[in-house]
């Protein structure tokens, strides 16, 4: 067995890594044999040297075994994941579990927690008074089989490797090369046991994506490589040059989620689930194209089982389920401000990742996972881009709390917003569909 020094080496100047060679690193790595500039040596060689997708999907597989696998096969029917290179307002899975699963499509999804200015799936679920992320795999299991669904929190065993591998990308200038992106996605989905992942690729301003050319390169990778694993894969390329959703924030975020399921609101956060929820329903053989997806999703909003789906999902997992009727129950802030505009003209440029920042700045977000976040606090944006704007109007809704840094939120929203004279066309919200 090749020791960390030889696969350097041989990494260093080009080399192919066998997949023997790979299970050693990920291996040592895991069981803390190596040295963190052992690792980092690795990664930057990694990084200037690239890996083949051969190395790519050995990569892949041996950090998605690096710690437990999750065996679905005891669930009946295919089950299906999903997973967003991270947003802003970005709710899509709040209201695309309850309709998938309405539509006979099982779905267990494990979610973590928001860094930054990118929001959690799990901190939004938290905002539902009593509900639990907590659940141990038999019951996980069970909860699926039985009503469909279940949305829970990552295990600290699941994919291990990547928890080494990622803090130190962080510190070593190797956080957006393409092979470690790919690996580290990957490996937690396929640790997950999912048949089906359909992939939310992000692009813009609050995403890790700013490019549409780079979003399409790491969305092709990772659909080529996750279909060689033996799952089914497809991915979106979807706009986050603005908040998706009009509401960022916990509590907020779910208050949105529900007037969508329960056919109060329209909207780009509806828009978006929808085509996502119909690619997974596709992929599993319920639909045969997309399009029969999204009509087969509506009708199932339209017939109130949506609603009642994320209800019965709630009561599952310990929360109260009265909030998908009556959303007065959620955490709600200590007070209201609004931000205004200071001219008449256009919105034409929101810098997404500053309006993420003001979120946090209020309480919303963390950026250590030890940190505090209060669920009511947010903001509400009340412009779109393109949209008309006269002095005095209102932009964005802020929600605070005794924790909210209320002057740099403020100043992170002013920074973020352009309105000029010159009207500008909103951006698609879907770029490209990739398989």
């Amino acid at each position: 067995m090749a020791g960390i020094d030889a696969l350097l080496y041989k990494k260093r100047f080009g080399g192919e890594l066998t997949r023997e060679e790979i299970h050693e690193f990920v291996t040592g790595v895991t069981e803390k044999r190596f040295a963190d500039y052992q690792i980092s040596a690795m990664l930057m060689a990694i990084a200037i040297n690239g890996m083949s997708e051969s190395e790519t999907v050995d990569l892949t597989m041996e950090m998605a075994s690096s710690g437990d696998m999750l065996d679905l096969s005891g669930i009946s029917g295919v089950k299906v994941d999903k997973h967003s290179t991270g947003g802003v307002g970005d709710t899509t899975s709040l209201v695309l579990a309850p309709l998938v699963a309405c539509c006979g499509v099982k779905v267990a999804k494990m979610s973590g927690r928001g860094l930054g200015f990118t929001g959690g799936t799990l901190d939004k679920l938290e905002a539902i008074p009593g509900f639990s992320v907590s659940m141990d795999t038999e019951r996980f299991m069970r909860s699926v089989d039985r009503m469909g669904l279940a949305i829970i929190g990552q295990t600290a065993s699941l994919a291990p490797c990547d928890k080494v591998l990622y803090a130190l990308r962080d510190v070593t200038a190797t956080v957006d090369v393409m092979p470690l992106i790919v690996s580290s996605i990957l490996s937690k989905k396929i640790a997950s046991g999912a048949d089906v992942i359909v992939l939310d690729v992000k692009v813009g301003s609050g995403a890790m994506m700013k490019t549409v050319e780079d979003a399409r390169r790491l969305a092709k990778a990772m659909v080529s490589i996750g279909s060689r694993t033996g799952r089914r894969f497809a991915a979106l390329l979807t706009d986050m040059n603005q908040p998706l959703g009009r509401y960022v924030g916990n509590a907020l975020e779910v208050e949105e989620a529900l007037d969508i399921l329960a056919g109060r609101t329209e909207g780009d956060l509806k828009q978006v689930a929808l085509r996502l929820g119909a690619q997974m329903l596709r992929l599993s053989g319920a639909v045969e194209t997309a399009d029969e997806g999204v009509r087969l999703l509506e009708s199932k909003i339209a017939s109130g089982e949506g609603l009642a789906k994320f209800a019965e999902m709630i009561e599952n997992q310990g929360g109260d389920p009265k909030v998908v009727y009556d959303t007065s129950l959620l955490p709600k802030a200590e007070k209201r401000l609004e931000l205004t505009a200071e001219r008449d003209g256009f919105l034409t440029h929101i810098s997404t990742n500053l309006v993420g920042y003001a979120a946090k700045a209020l309480g919303a977000g963390r950026e250590r996972k030890e940190d505090a976040i209060d669920p009511a606090v947010g903001l509400i944006m009340n412009k779109r881009l393109g949209d008309r704007v006269q002095k005095g109007e209102s932009l964005v809704t802020l929600h605070t709390g005794a924790i909210s840094d209320v002057e740099t939120a403020k100043k992170y929203l002013t920074d973020a917003l352009t309105v000029s004279d010159e009207a500008v066309n909103a951006p698609p919200l879907v770029y490209e569909e990739i398989e």
